[in-house]
């Protein structure tokens, strides 16, 4: 007998929302700010007892709640936030879908107490059938979530310790802090303070919430930009490689406000971070994206963590672009060497060096050390200084550094080279360490892919070509994509429904895998509309010949080849890495030697 069609009851319904809205505390916690962010609050204040199983308190000095609203905010599909289609497809809010807080009455104990900004009384309600009652209560609202899931004990058996789940409260709070600047939060566990933080508008005051909330560590090796090109603007703070980490831990991106994780996303920051990070690291990032509301879809899963570009292809290449100009941009520079060793974000000038007339040193394109170590000879007539014996005093030697400073290139001068291996060079800040493989390394590397753009990608024709099987789907995205192909060095032709010839390849790539790179161009085309595989794999090529026509250790070279070096450090590209994402070098300043050898104690 058939079974009969019935409506769910309104609890029911709720409860099954609560399973994909309210999966823990954190994320309560997560809904319930938002909306205080949306109310236009410059204070949330959260308290949570027994890791938010207990007790999840959420306060904020937003403009509160019509009473003749909070009951109906309590139902099922009610807000503010949207009225009409056209309000749903371009979403300015945090939140819109009006099933928050009916899902989280469901499963726990609920009350609701708010004063509308400029009235007199505050009111509050306990449940969806309550009637609103007076209370008292400032500007505002609190809402106030006990005994989460005790109704629905199979869920509350999925729960985790009080501690686990807590961490997840935490650092929910701690991305909604970072989300917004211009609003103070406070987080309480169990009657204790876990953190306080203030209103940040100033940059300085932003900085300190970054290094309260990301780690100071990290604030030391990032690097602070801002960009915007075709309506969106990207700025934020991403770490130097050389502070990767070995998990995805420290990677916050927000669009438009809202935390967001996203494969496009993620593709094009590791596509930027592609030849300066040591294998099997990730980078640490903060980034903030904002485009027109319409150009990006948040209704996607009702939890609204995943969100969908209308034009991803254009983000996409906006993002890589961005941070790959960002680290391509790092130079040494005099102020910052002092500072922070291998940072910075602005180029600094062609630097002079004593001798010269104050004319920047060139470097012929195409020479390696010893030939632009004898043009840097011939160019800037400079010698190293004679050794004049030990000065008397400490004092001495700062003074007569102080008397050059001006002239310092930003790495300095070569001294020595240890173990045919390290190049020591005295710059206004302190020591400079040099690793001159790695660095030569780099140095070279990029010459190659200078060399590569502009002749642009020759190709080799296959002796016999190879067949590959795909899906109608893809033989149909090939065809189309035929001129793609072509500026990648391929040469790809349709020759049936799901048949393709690979009948040609790049010139660096003769003997690889011809069938193995089209299935990867293919899956990058379907998914980003782009690919970068060719690319890669050249670029590897190019390293590996880096790698290979590099100084070697235990090559002896002379002060000028060293300083040679030096100056081709300053002017490279990502020159703080080599192509495997080790350092290429390191600054000590005075004071660390100091402190080093325990002086002025």
């Amino acid at each position: 007998m058939p079974r009969r069609i019935n409506e769910l009851p309104s609890q029911l319904v709720n409860q099954i929302a609560a399973g994909e809205v309210v999966e823990r505390p954190a994320s309560v916690i997560k809904e319930l700010v938002e909306n205080s962010l949306d109310a236009e609050a410059s204070r949330v204040d959260v308290e949570v007892a027994q890791g938010g199983v207990k007790l999840i308190r959420v306060r904020d000095n937003g403009f509160g709640i019509h009473p003749d609203d909070l009951a109906l905010a309590l139902s099922r599909h009610a807000t503010s936030k949207v009225r009409q289609l056209a309000d749903l497809e371009r979403i300015g809010s945090l939140g819109f879908r009006g099933e928050a807080l009916p899902s989280m009455a469901s499963v726990s104990r609920l009350s609701i107490t708010s004063r509308e900004r400029g009235e007199d009384q505050a009111w509050a309600i306990a449940g969806e059938h309550d009637q609103p009652a007076p209370a008292a209560h400032p500007e505002g609202t609190t809402i106030e979530v006990r005994d989460l899931f005790y109704n629905t004990p199979a869920r509350r058996k999925f729960l985790r310790t009080d501690k686990t789940e807590f961490g997840h409260v935490e650092q929910v709070l701690r991305r909604l802090a970072l989300a917004r600047f211009d609003v103070g939060f406070s987080l309480r566990h169990n009657g204790r303070d876990v953190f306080i933080t203030q209103a940040a508008q100033a940059p300085a005051a932003r900085e300190r919430r970054i290094a309260d909330l990301v780690g100071g560590a990290f604030l030391e090796h990032a690097l602070s930009f801002e960009h915007q090109a075709a309506g969106l603007r990207l700025a934020g703070w991403v770490a130097q490689p050389t502070f990767s980490r070995s998990q995805a831990d420290m990677q916050y991106f927000f669009v438009n406000g809202r935390i967001v994780r996203d494969k496009l996303v993620t593709h094009a920051v590791r596509q930027a971070f592609q030849d300066v990070l040591f294998h099997g690291r990730h980078p640490a990032y903060v980034l903030y994206l904002t485009l027109d509301p319409a150009l990006v879809d948040v209704n996607v899963h009702p939890t609204k963590h995943e969100v969908r570009f209308r034009e991803g292809r254009l983000v996409h290449d906006f993002l890589f672009r961005t941070l790959h100009q960002v680290l391509a941009d790092v130079r040494p520079e005099p102020e910052r060497v002092a500072a922070d060793g291998p940072t910075g974000v602005t180029a600094p000038p062609a630097p002079s060096v004593p001798g010269g007339g104050g004319q920047p040193y060139q470097r012929p394109i195409g020479l390696g050390i010893a030939e632009s170590a004898a043009a840097y000879r011939a160019g800037m007539a400079w010698q190293a200084p004679a050794a004049t014996g030990p000065l008397p005093a400490a004092h001495s030697a700062r003074a007569a550094e102080a008397a050059v400073e001006p002239e310092i290139p930003p790495l300095g001068f070569a001294i020595a080279q240890l173990h045919g291996v390290f190049v020591l060079a005295q710059n206004a800040a302190g020591l400079v360490l040099v690793d001159m493989h790695a660095a030569h390394e780099r140095i070279t590397y990029e010459g190659f892919k200078r060399a590569r753009e502009g002749e642009g990608v020759k190709r080799q024709p296959l002796l016999v070509p190879v067949s590959v099987k795909v899906s109608v789907r893809e033989a149909d995205l090939a065809e189309s994509a035929a001129d793609t192909f072509t500026e990648l060095g391929l040469e790809v032709d349709r020759m049936g429904t799901d048949t393709l010839v690979v009948r040609a390849l790049p010139v660096l790539l003769r003997g690889a895998d011809a069938e193995r790179l089209l299935r990867d161009v293919l899956s990058d085309l379907v998914v980003h509309g782009s690919s970068s595989r060719i690319g890669e794999e050249i670029n590897g090529v190019l390293s590996t010949m880096a790698c290979h026509g590099s100084v070697r250790a235990n090559r002896r070279l002379t002060l000028d080849e060293m300083n040679a070096l030096l100056r081709d450090i300053e002017r490279t590209e990502r020159s703080g890495q080599c192509n495997h994402g080790r350092p290429t070098w390191t600054q000590m300043t005075l004071a660390e030697l100091d402190k080093l050898f325990l002086r002025g104690r």
